[in-house]
């Protein structure tokens, strides 16, 4: 949508933030429903299946609800290295 903030790496979007203010982000837990689904099945509450891209993955854990914040930090370090390995080598950041 228009005004959405999305966050990239190497041109290839790893976290959806929305507009402000943000409740949520849009994160993609793994290629299958299987590990996106453990947040819904813990946090039913707090976690649900984005719309459209949901199928493939992605997730949108609620900001400031049930769901620790280590573990969503965790989860976009993790979003943010798989984007990163799929990059050519080149392309890839360096790691000082």
């Amino acid at each position: 949508m228009s005004g959405d903030v999305v966050v990239k790496a190497g041109g290839r979007i790893f976290a959806f933030l929305g507009s402000a203010p943000a409740t949520s982000v849009g994160l993609k837990r793994g290629p299958t429903r299987e590990v996106p689904d453990e947040w819904l099945l813990r946090y039913p509450d707090d976690a649900s299946v984005m719309a459209c891209i949901g199928r493939s993955g992605w997730n949108s854990p609620r900001v400031g609800g049930a769901i620790p914040g280590d573990e969503l930090f965790e989860a976009i370090d993790a979003c943010y290295d798989a984007v990163i390995s799929k990059l050519p080598k080149k392309d890839r950041p360096s790691r000082s």
